[in-house]
């Protein structure tokens, strides 16, 4: 029955603080968690190694009676049993007192306590059976958090809708709320793994791949587009047929537009997010066409403003 080093197994120093540990312990104990490591005896190992070694330094007396006795585990009952009589000897005027000489592992002889159970020999021998059982399937566990990803093109995130997800074997329906950015990750909360000793079930962690669009760019609500004009309308003024994601929109384009004049439509935009009735704007840029296959008539024309110009 060796010494067990408490730290290693929890992969932290000795000056770790109950905080350290206790993060340590977490870490450890949903990567090893045995829901997640079915049929693996290994991982079973390492879950009850961690419980124990968080069980000794948890506690800050089994902590103290850990760091105090180290390689003299086998007689720390002893120790304690000496400390008290020199003490109380002390205490009466009796003897000699406590003479500061020490103890070592060859005065006294017995293995302690002998192990069973969830926990090793060593923890037993060291403290005790009432230890190793104070809290030996009581800690509550949550379940390990789940990731996932969807992708969704920009015209389902504009849209209110519903898809149905595969995560770990289960088939979940899931809502997806207009408005949805790309990278942004929802949390459904309890659809993780399942928990331990009656701890919650983890979660799960939803991230949302939006594909880029080819008639419209995001940034943030608004949305940005271009319409092509013909040079007749640019110079002379006309309308123009825009679409929009749930309509189209008729527009006046003024007499001398330029190239890449850029309009406003309100509202027509992206939906904010859970913001019902809530749109962004809609930018859309003029691009003139310019006539390349010109008949004899329609350049003589031309020659004729730019001589008038």
């Amino acid at each position: 029955m060796a010494f067990i080093d408490y730290y290693k197994t929890l992969g932290l120093e000795k000056s770790a603080t109950q905080d350290d540990i206790k993060k340590a312990y977490r870490k450890l104990a949903r990567k090893y968690h045995p829901d997640l490591n079915p049929n693996d005896k290994d991982a079973n190992r390492q879950f009850q190694q961690i419980n124990e070694a968080n069980e000794a330094l948890s506690d800050p007396e089994k902590r103290k009676k850990y760091d105090e006795y180290g390689e003299h585990w086998k007689n720390a009952d002893q120790f304690e049993q000496a400390k008290q009589s020199q003490q109380q000897n002390a205490y009466s005027g009796g003897g000699g007192g406590y003479q500061g000489g020490g103890f070592s592992s060859a005065d006294f002889g017995g293995e302690g306590f002998s192990g069973g159970g969830d926990f090793s020999d060593f923890f037993e021998s060291l403290f005790g059976n009432a230890g190793a059982q104070s809290k030996r399937g009581s800690r509550k566990f949550k379940g390990q958090d789940y990731q996932a990803e969807i992708n969704i093109s920009l015209l389902d995130a504009y849209n209110t809708h519903k898809q149905t997800l595969a995560v770990n074997g289960k088939n979940l329906r899931i809502t997806i709320p207009a408005g949805i950015a790309n990278g942004q990750t929802i949390k459904l909360g309890g659809q993780g793994a399942p928990g331990a000793n009656g701890g919650s079930n983890g979660d799960l962690y939803i991230t949302f791949n939006i594909s880029e669009d080819p008639h419209f760019k995001r940034l943030n609500n608004d949305l940005y587009t271009n319409a092509e004009i013909d040079l007749y309308t640019a110079v002379l003024g006309g309308d123009v047929t825009v679409t929009t994601f749930d309509s189209k929109v008729k527009l006046k384009v003024a007499p001398g537009t330029q190239n890449n004049t850029k309009v406003r439509l309100k509202g027509k935009g992206f939906p904010v997010y859970k913001t019902e009735g809530e749109f962004g704007n809609l930018f859309v840029t003029y691009t003139i066409k310019i006539p390349t296959e010109l008949t004899e008539k329609q350049k003589e024309l031309f020659n004729e403003l730019k001589n008038l110009g």
